[in-house]
């Protein structure tokens, strides 16, 4: 095979397992284009088929001349860069792989894209993308037996391994901070019992569940984004219920219930005078001018404030005197600058992926299964983390899949067709990623 150019926007933290891939298991050249790109050289140090440039990736002039000369682009950028991205591969005709939700923007050029004969593969990441596949998969067990799924409950996240949940809050950042807190804001939908549940974004968190994973204790489950949207690529015929959520540890929900509640999710920029603490952006949205803060943060949550939410927010200082350092700033942007400075993985830490999949399938002689299937992985404390590696790998299985050419779909797909997700997770598994079966939990269920 003939070395072909990989060009890859992006050099986060989840870089460096893609990068490793594509330079240490295919012939290929790739070039890594970002600002920030420190990551991306200690991986290259190691393979002189990589290179680096240092570009502002949101500039499409800047990246335009980058795109025409790759094969394939693979974007690990924010998921509001991805249509501009998108637009630029239409143009040259190069295919793009991403590990981002399908927004409306980048489906209004599916017909672009299809008329160009370029492929834009979206979601072939962890979650969205490993949990497609692997949920079709076992859903297409159930169908070689004869039977058909009627519920499907999936849930992932990724969280500190046990031994590293030593904070409050019980969550360390393993992706871009930003795009954690901002999916608080997303409403959800789910189907249960043949009936559409809709919840706005800012009541999100008013309904979480119970979750319990063999290895990684008793988790709280809440919605993830449209689960109803899927039911077609999944080839859901009977479905009765089709929920996607979202794992932590508990306690996750109400704090993030009560921060929303706060205004502390708000995502309109704010002049904040030099001298402006945390308590005072804290309490903005607070009833009335008397009281205490607690107090006046108790009538506004409708009761007496949880323990557990109000240790997490005075243990991040957000009921504090301390300074806020942003002079121009969403509320959100605040929220999010002071706890990535404190909700690190430090060295020596590592984290955790969680991953299951609970099926209900009826038979044709009436019978009824109910099964699990689950993926717990660990980081390296001192390499890469689960997070990195459950994300980058599918998209880096499918680009080389793209450059052997054995994908001949266009427009603006999801990896649910079978010559996608059948080698991907074929190679994944090779690579440490596979599903084993689990013990289905008795807790309460959203779908019930």
């Amino acid at each position: 095979m003939s070395a072909r150019n990989v060009l890859v926007l992006g050099a986060g933290m989840m870089s460096p397992p893609l990068l490793r891939y594509l330079l240490g298991r295919t012939p290929h050249r790739v070039v890594v284009a970002a600002l920030e790109v420190d990551r991306a050289l200690k991986v290259l140090a190691d393979f002189p088929r990589g290179s680096v440039q240092r570009v502002d990736v949101t500039d499409p002039a800047a990246v335009r001349p980058l795109v025409r000369e790759a094969d394939v682009v693979v974007s690990l950028l924010p998921a509001n860069l991805t249509p501009g991205i998108a637009r630029l591969a239409i143009e040259s005709k190069i295919p793009l792989v991403n590990t981002s939700y399908v927004s409306p923007e980048l489906r209004e050029l599916d017909g672009a894209a299809r008329a160009a004969g370029v492929l834009l593969l979206a979601e072939t990441g962890l979650d969205p993308g490993y949990d497609h596949m692997t949920a079709i998969r076992e859903i297409q067990r159930v169908n070689m037996r004869g039977g058909v799924v009627t519920k499907l409950l999936s849930g992932a996240g990724g969280l500190p391994a046990p031994e590293c949940n030593n904070d409050p809050w019980g969550y360390k950042f393993s992706w871009f901070p930003r795009a954690v807190i901002l999916a608080a804001r997303q409403p959800a939908r789910f189907l249960r019992n043949r009936e559409v549940v809709d919840i706005p974004g800012p009541e999100l968190f008013d309904r979480h569940w119970p979750f319990a994973v063999e290895g990684a204790g008793v988790l709280e489950l809440y919605p993830n984004r449209d689960a109803t949207s899927y039911i077609e690529a999944y080839g859901l015929r009977e479905v009765e219920g089709i929920f996607r959520g979202s794992l932590r540890y508990p306690g996750w929900c109400e704090t993030l219930r009560a921060a929303g509640r706060m205004g502390l999710l708000d995502l309109d920029v704010i002049d904040w005078p030099e001298g402006t603490t945390y308590a005072e952006v804290a309490a903005r949205r607070l009833p009335g001018r008397k009281g205490g803060l607690i107090e006046r943060l108790s009538d506004l949550l409708g009761g007496k404030v949880d323990e557990g939410v109000l240790a997490r927010f005075e243990w991040a200082g957000l009921l504090s005197d301390r300074k806020v350092p942003e002079r121009q700033a969403a509320p959100l942007d605040v929220f999010v600058n002071r706890l990535q400075r404190l909700a690190a993985y430090r060295p020596g830490e590592r984290d955790m992926v969680v991953l299951e999949h609970r099926l209900t399938a009826r038979f044709p002689d009436g019978h009824t299964e109910e099964m699990s299937a689950s993926l717990l992985a660990f980081g390296d404390p001192f390499g890469d983390s689960a997070m990195a590696r459950t994300v980058a790998l599918p998209a880096a299985v499918a680009t080389r899949l793209i450059l052997d050419g054995g994908i001949e779909a266009t427009g603006v797909q999801i990896p649910a067709r079978p010559e996608l997700y059948r080698p991907i997770l074929a190679e994944l598994e090779e690579l440490g990623l596979n599903l084993r079966e689990s013990r289905v939990c008795s807790y309460p269920s959203p779908l019930a």
